[in-house]
Parts: structure tokens; sequence; C-alpha cells
């Protein structure tokens, strides 16, 4: 059976207001306005005094059962097969976009831990550019939002659905603190520990868009178990989307000395190894990879890593003038780094050692790259003027070009 031999479409009427599925048990309010049973009871019990779609002050909280709706939804229901009706209401391409009035009652079930008001929101998040800024600027949504999330028990599916409404309207808002709050971070720690690779994704960039100082970047670093979650998802195994996002973040939140060196406990350099070694790696994660180790590089026990790696280094000469300006650039300064502003010896012998690593500096030196490359592809030619049985005892450079950290 084909996909299109089970749509069918839902009468409106059929739909309640508040969940938007159709009624199974169809009932009416003083208003004259009919909602599902389980859904009207679940908003009169929440203390609301008014009609969720009219917002009228109820005179009576009486609800009546409305039969003959109930039995054109039966006689709808009958008319088509059982199964079209089971595939139209179980698929997620059913869930019909609420209206701006719909979702301010669908803020308010926020409270309630119930998935069905989040994929609602969702929906009508995603639709456009348009409900995205009705979101983001109604009163007290955020508040909504932020409150479930802290409270929130550890439902990954909940969570999940959170995430990725804040994801799609964060640079709709600017105030962001609630997220460095710890019961927020604790929540995105679980979604990059057992979410779908989207919502990974989606957390990550929720982390780099809180990122925005060196308090925030720090809070963030120092939440524990992150800064490991954040190596593991490096895995070459991972999805490409989720090891760009992961580096990103990275970048951003890895500025502080202790952050950098915590990193290297947690052996971020071998598996930043294993992306520059892969054949099919994309552009961006080898560009955001050399980034990162250039970063690295500025620390004592970066270095120690990088000099004692003979293949890294050699891998880093290669995507010299292979990959991008941006690689060329990272891959230069990691190289000068090490080699020259620091003169670790065995560095400079793994230098030497790679194939045309002297020609691509050459070439370097005659390219439109910045002044900067340029001076540090002319320190490190000087590299390949010490014999290969000697270090860089006479070499003395007066170029400075970038203090370590």
């Amino acid at each position: 059976m084909g996909r299109g031999d089970l749509y069918i479409t839902v009468p409106t009427l059929f739909r309640c207001p508040i969940s938007l599925d159709v009624m199974k048990s169809p009932v009416s309010l003083c208003t004259g306005v009919t909602y599902d049973r389980v859904s009207i009871q679940r908003w009169l019990d929440s203390g609301n005094n008014t009609c969720p779609a009219t917002m009228q002050v109820l005179q009576s909280k009486e609800i009546v059962p409305n039969r003959n709706l109930q039995r054109l939804i039966q006689i709808w229901s009958d008319s088509v097969p059982r199964r079209q009706v089971d595939a139209e209401l179980a698929a997620p391409s059913s869930v019909v976009v609420p209206s701006q009035d719909q979702v301010k009652i669908l803020v308010k079930q926020l409270d309630t831990n119930c998935f069905s008001p989040l994929t609602k929101i969702v929906c009508f998040a995603r639709e456009s550019e348009e409900n995205r800024e009705f979101l983001a600027r109604m009163d007290g949504f955020l508040n909504s939002v932020f409150d479930f999330m802290r409270n929130a028990e550890s439902e990954i599916k909940l969570i999940e659905q959170i995430v990725t409404i804040l994801d799609l309207i964060q640079s709709k808002f600017l105030d962001k603190k609630p997220l460095l709050e710890a019961n927020c971070l604790s929540k995105i720690l679980v979604v990059l520990q057992r979410g779908t690779s989207d919502s990974q994704i989606q957390s990550l960039r929720l982390l780099e868009s809180i990122a925005i100082d060196g308090g925030s970047k720090l809070k963030i670093a120092e939440k524990e178990g992150l800064l490991l979650e954040l190596v593991k998802s490096l895995s070459k195994e991972k999805d490409q989307r989720l090891i760009e996002a992961s580096l990103s973040c990275l970048s951003a939140i890895t500025k502080s000395k202790r952050v950098k060196t915590k990193l290297i406990q947690y052996r971020i350099i071998p598996e930043l190894k294993n992306l520059l070694s892969e054949p099919n790696t994309s552009v961006s994660v080898i560009e955001k990879s050399l980034k990162l180790l250039e970063t690295l590089s500025f620390v004592k026990e970066g270095r120690s890593e990088l000099r004692h790696d003979s293949i890294l280094l050699q891998a880093i000469v290669q995507k010299v003038l292979k990959v991008s300006s941006k690689a060329t650039e990272h891959a230069v300064t990691v190289l000068w780094s090490v080699c020259c502003l620091f003169r670790e010896e065995k560095a400079q012998e793994a230098v030497v050692s790679s194939s045309n690593g002297m020609t691509k500096f050459l070439l370097l030196m005659q390219s439109d790259c910045s002044s900067a490359i340029r001076r540090m592809s002319a320190d490190l030619l000087k590299i390949f003027r010490v014999n290969s049985n000697s270090c860089l005892s006479s070499y003395d450079t007066k170029t400075t070009h970038i203090m370590p950290c």
C-alpha cells in the first residue's frame, strides 16, 4: 500500500481545540464550545476558570456530552477503512499546525509533563518565521519553557522537544541566561548522552549560542560530564553533522587554559587525529579540527602530545594547500607554534621528514595568503636548513606572531 492510500482528511470540527486530536469523548462547556473530555478536564483541574477557545469566564464548570458530534465522528470513522484512520491518527504528519490562539492554550499545559502540547508547539514553530517570532514575543512563553525544562523529569522525549523549540527560536530572544542554570545544563547533557543525532546537534547549537563571554564559556565547560560527552561525540563512527556541531561548540568554549588542559586529559587530540586521517572527512570538519588543534598547541600539555606524534604532525603538513585557505592557515599556525615559537625538537624532525613540506611552504611565501602566514612559512622553511641529526640550536627568530596563553 502506498503512502497516498493512507491519506485521509480529518474534518476540523472533529478535532479538540486543545489537543487538536480527533475527539474520543466530545463534551461542551456553557460557552457552547466542544472539547475532548480528557483535555478540558485537565484544563479545569489546573485551576482555570475560562473557556480555552474564547477565554470567556465560565459561569459554570459543568460539562455536557455532545452526543450529536460523537455520532458524527463515529459515522465518519466507520466510513473509511479502520487501518486508514489508525494510520492517520498515528502518523506524525497528521499533526495539525495550531493557530496562535491554540498555541496560547497549549503553553498553559506545559506544566503537565505532557508530550502532546510540546509536539504541537514544535509543529507551530517549524511552520514559519512569523510563528517563531510570535513565540519569542509571547508574554510568559519563554518563562514557561524554561520552567518546564528545569522541572521536567529525565524523560528524554520531553526534553528533546523543549530543546527543539528553543533551538528554533534561539535567534529571536536575547536573554539565554536561564540555560546556564545547573538544571537546564543537566537536561542538555541528558540529550547529548541519550538523544537522537538531530536533538544532540540542536543542544550543541544552544550551548554555542550562550557561550558569549568568559564566564558563560567556563560555566558550560565545567558542567560535570559535558566536556567528556563532547569529546565522545567526535568519534569517527558518529554523524558528520554531529561531529561538526561538536567541534564548533568546543571551539566556542575552549578559551581558558584549564579547559584546554582538561580536554587534553580526555584524549581529544587522538580523536582529532582520527578525523584528519579519515579520507571522507568533510572540509568543514577538517577546518574545525585544525582550529581546535591550533588552540591546544599553545598550552604545554598540547605541545607535548603533538611533538611525540610524528604521524599527526605529518598529517597536518599534508593539509597545507590541500583543503582550503582556512585549513591552511590553521595548519601552518599549529606547525609554527610547535616548531618555531616553542622549538620542540621532535616536532621539527617530524616536519622535516614530511613529504613536500618545503615545497608547500615555498608556495605559501609566494601566495596571496596573509602576511602573518607568509612569515610563519618563512620561519618553518628555516627548519629544512638544519640537517636531520641536529636541532635548531643555531636557529634564531625575532618574529613573534602569537603569544601563548
